[in-house]
């Protein structure tokens, strides 16, 4: 078995597209349906892809840990978190690295959902 996708509640959909497609880089699928709602498929390998739903958030005034790998979280791979690091600091973007002392850093999306890259 293996994660076909992970999907993400969002509130505004353009500035989620900034941070997915412009910051990390990632492509958006053109082959997204009109579900009735607005939102962006992206992909990471084949097969694999982020869905991002702009819907109201169902967790709405839930307090998450502040250090993103402590919550619920998608971990991808990158090949260089020294330029994904940069990539985060130019956008002010607020991360923390690993505590486990492995080559990850984890940092959270416009709307707060957390994210953990691992080097690879």
């Amino acid at each position: 078995m293996r994660i076909l996708h992970a999907s993400f509640l969002v509130s505004n959909l353009e500035a989620s597209r900034r941070f997915y497609g412009d910051l990390l880089g990632l492509k958006a699928d053109p082959g997204r349906p009109d579900l009735g709602f607005p939102g962006i498929w992206y992909d990471l390998e084949p097969g694999q892809q982020i869905h991002l739903l702009q819907l109201p958030d169902s967790d709405s005034g839930r307090i998450a840990p502040e250090h993103a790998g402590r919550d619920r979280h998608v971990a991808l791979s990158v090949p260089n978190l020294e330029a994904l690091s940069a990539r985060l600091l130019d956008a002010k973007i607020q991360f923390s690295l690993s505590r486990s002392g492995r080559r990850a850093l984890f940092c959270r999306d416009p709307d707060g959902n957390a994210l953990e890259f691992v080097e690879s």
